[in-house]
């Protein structure tokens, strides 16, 4: 597992946030673009999403081995991906207080299945990515990091974004 890379990335997005105000935070650099809120409220749903998708899998235990995917290619800005519906941000006002303890009750969820779920289990079961297809249950604790380094860099340009603004 990728504990400490997949820490030290949360660890590094909400420390690119803190400097800024609440309102800062939910404003949207244009009409088309997200908030830097609704950047982590995405990715409190993606995670959401994964651990209980991850849950139900090991549930059923159907063995339906994956091969490995280039998950790390998550990273890459230039591919266009459409987020799933279920993980479209809202349009609701959130404080990084309020967003900060999503965020950890979301990663502390994950950690929670992962630690009582065996290598076996993880590595003869899979679940679907709308980009990569069957996924093995192992690689999905990786990808979450490889999902927030993406949004890492567009949290970055965000964040710039409403900093000229205010000059």
């Amino acid at each position: 597992m990728q504990t400490e890379e997949n820490a030290r990335i949360r660890h590094t997005i909400l420390k690119k946030v803190e400097s800024f105000s609440d309102k800062e935070l939910n404003e949207k650099p244009s009409a088309d673009e997200w908030s830097a809120m609704q950047i982590l409220d995405h990715l409190y749903k993606m995670e959401q999403t994964i651990t209980a998708g991850v849950a139900k899998t090991v549930e059923k235990n159907q063995q339906k081995k994956a091969i490995k995917k280039p998950i790390q290619l998550s990273v890459n800005r230039k591919v266009k991906v459409d987020a799933p519906d279920h993980t479209v941000p809202e349009e609701t006002f959130f404080t990084l207080a309020e967003m900060t303890e999503k965020l950890n009750e979301s990663r502390n969820r994950l950690y929670e299945v992962y630690a009582r779920t065996n290598e076996e289990t993880l590595q003869k079961n899979s679940m679907p990515h709308p980009v990569f297809g069957d996924v093995p249950l192992v690689q999905w604790f990786p990808f979450i990091g490889y999902h927030e380094k993406r949004h890492l860099a567009q949290l970055e340009e965000t964040l710039r974004k409403i900093d000229e603004k205010k000059n």
